[in-house]
C-alpha cells in the first residue's frame, strides 16, 4: 500500500510505516484541490496537517480508491468527514499528542505579555535600555479564563493554579473543574470575572466568529487575550482596535483566519503593525516531542486500520477496537438501516462460513461491523460488497 504524507510530517511518521512494510512519499507543502487529486492518483493513505483541505470534490474524485486519511494535528475542519464517511474511508486525528506543548506556550505568552517581554526585546535590539518596573506584572493571583475546558483547556488549568493563578472556565459541555477551578454558567461571566482570556474551542460551525467587539467590549480594561485554537474563532479587525484604544493590554495569537500555505507567501494581518501582540506561525503543537508523538500515533492508526479493521479513536466512523483476527476479517461499513447483519450473517451460512469473531457498532447514519470467518469461500468475500445497505466492504 502507498500512503502520501503532506505539510512536512514529522520523520516517525515515515518510518512507523515503511517499518510495516508500506510506500511513502512525502512532501514539504500542502496542497490544492486539483494538485491533491492529481497526487492521490494510486494512493491508499493519505496524511495531512491543518492547510490542506480534503473536500468533497477531493473525496468524490479519489474516494473510491482512498482507505484512509490522517490528520497529523488535533483539528479536522480541514476534512469533510460525513463525505469521507459517504465514501467509506476512515479518518483518524491525533487528539491528545501535542496538549502539553500548547499549553507550555499559552503560559510562556502570558508571561511575556505580563512582563511585556516582547518590548523589552524590541527596546533592547535597538540599543535603548530602559530598566524599569513599569507595566510589569507577576502572574501569581492574576484571573485567567479558559474559554473551552477539553484536554487543552483542562490541562492550561491545572498548570495555571500551579502557578498561582486563579482559574475561571466556561464550556458549553458540562464539565467538571480541575483544582480549583472556577466554573462559569454563561462566557460573559467568565470575561467580566477575568484579566487574562484564552481560548481553547474547536472549530466547529457554531464557533466561527464567536469573539468579536461585542465579547472584547465585556472583557475588563486592560485584559490580555490569547487564542491558540481556530483562526476563525476570532473577528481579527475588531481585535486589532480594541489593541489600539488599549481596552486590551496585550494579546497572542497562534492561528489566524487566513494563513499561508507556504514559508513562500506572505503573511498579511491588520495586527502586524501593534507592539502589544505576540504573532507566532502557528505552532502552538509545534515542539520536536510533541511531533514525534502525533506521527507515531496517527502512523499506527492508520495501520491498525488497514491491517486489523480497527476504527478506534476514528473521527467518521463507528468505534470498534476489535479483538486480534482469528480467520479472513471482513470490515463491514453500511448505512444504519435494519437487517444489514442479518443479511450478512445468512451469507456467511449460506457459503458454509463459521463465524469465529463478530462485532458491530454504530455511528448516527452509519453502521460498522467487524467479522472474522474461518472456512472462507471465495465467492462469499465478493459478495459481501453487494449486500443492501452496504457502503464499503474490505476483505484483510
Amino acid at each position: 500500500m502507498k500512503a502520501l504524507l503532506l505539510e512536512n510530517i514529522h520523520d516517525e511518521a515515515v518510518r512507523t510505516l515503511r517499518s510495516e512494510g508500506y510506500e511513502v512519499e512525502r512532501l514539504s507543502k500542502a496542497l490544492g484541490e486539483d494538485a491533491l487529486i492529481e497526487a492521490l492518483d494510486g494512493v491508499d493513505l493519505l496524511g495531512i496537517r491543518s492547510r490542506t483541505g480534503v473536500t468533497k470534490r477531493v473525496i468524490e474524485a479519489r474516494g473510491s480508491s482512498l482507505t484512509a486519511v490522517g490528520a497529523f494535528c488535533i483539528g479536522t475542519n480541514q476534512m469533510d468527514l460525513d463525505a469521507l464517511a459517504e465514501a467509506g474511508v476512515a479518518a483518524f486525528n491525533a487528539p491528545y499528542s501535542n496538549t502539553r506543548s500548547v499549553v507550555e506556550l499559552v503560559i510562556a505568552e502570558i508571561i511575556a505579555l505580563a512582563r511585556r517581554l516582547g518590548d523589552r526585546n524590541t527596546q533592547m535590539h535597538h540599543g535603548s535600555w530602559r530598566k524599569t518596573a513599569v507595566g510589569s506584572h507577576e502572574i501569581r493571583g492574576r484571573k485567567l479564563g479558559i474559554v473551552g475546558y477539553g484536554n487543552i483547556g483542562s490541562q492550561l488549568s491545572v498548570v495555571a493554579e500551579a502557578l498561582g493563578m486563579q482559574v475561571w472556565f466556561y464550556d458549553v459541555a458540562d464539565k467538571l473543574p480541575m483544582g480549583n477551578a472556577h466554573k462559569c454558567e454563561s462566557l460573559e461571566e467568565l470575561l467580566q470575572t477575568v484579566e487574562t482570556v484564552s481560548i481553547h474551542v474547536d472549530g466547529r460551525p457554531d464557533n466561527v466568529g464567536m469573539f468579536g467587539a461585542a465579547e472584547f467590549e465585556m472583557m475588563r480594561p486592560r485584559s490580555l487575550f490569547l487564542n491558540l485554537s481556530r483562526g476563525s474563532i476570532v473577528d481579527i479587525d475588531a481585535l486589532a482596535e480594541n489593541l489600539r484604544t488599549g481596552h486590551i493590554a496585550g494579546a497572542a495569537l497562534d492561528v489566524f483566519p487566513s494563513e499561508p500555505r507556504s514559508g513562500d507567501e506572505p503573511f498579511v494581518s491588520p495586527l502586524t503593525t501593534l507592539d502589544n501582540v505576540i504573532l507566532t506561525p502557528h505552532v502552538g503543537g509545534s515542539t520536536q516531542e510533541a511531533q514525534v508523538d502525533i506521527g507515531r500515533y496517527v502512523a499506527n492508526k492508520l495501520i491498525d486500520y488497514t491491517e486489523n479493521a480497527s476504527t478506534s479513536m476514528s473521527v467518521n466512523l463507528p468505534d470498534i477496537s476489535p479483538a486480534p483476527r482469528s480467520g479472513t476479517r471482513i470490515g463491514h461499513l453500511h448505512h444504519n438501516i435494519p437487517g444489514v447483519m442479518a443479511h450478512l450473517n445468512r451469507l456467511v451460512a449460506d457459503y458454509g462460513g463459521n463465524v469465529t469473531y463478530q462485532a458491530l457498532a454504530t455511528r448516527d447514519e452509519l453502521g460498522y461491523a467487524v467479522v472474522d470467518i474461518d472456512e472462507t469461500d471465495r465467492d462469499l468475500l465478493s459478495q459481501v460488497a453487494h449486500l443492501e445497505g452496504t457502503i464499503r466492504a474490505r476483505v484483510l
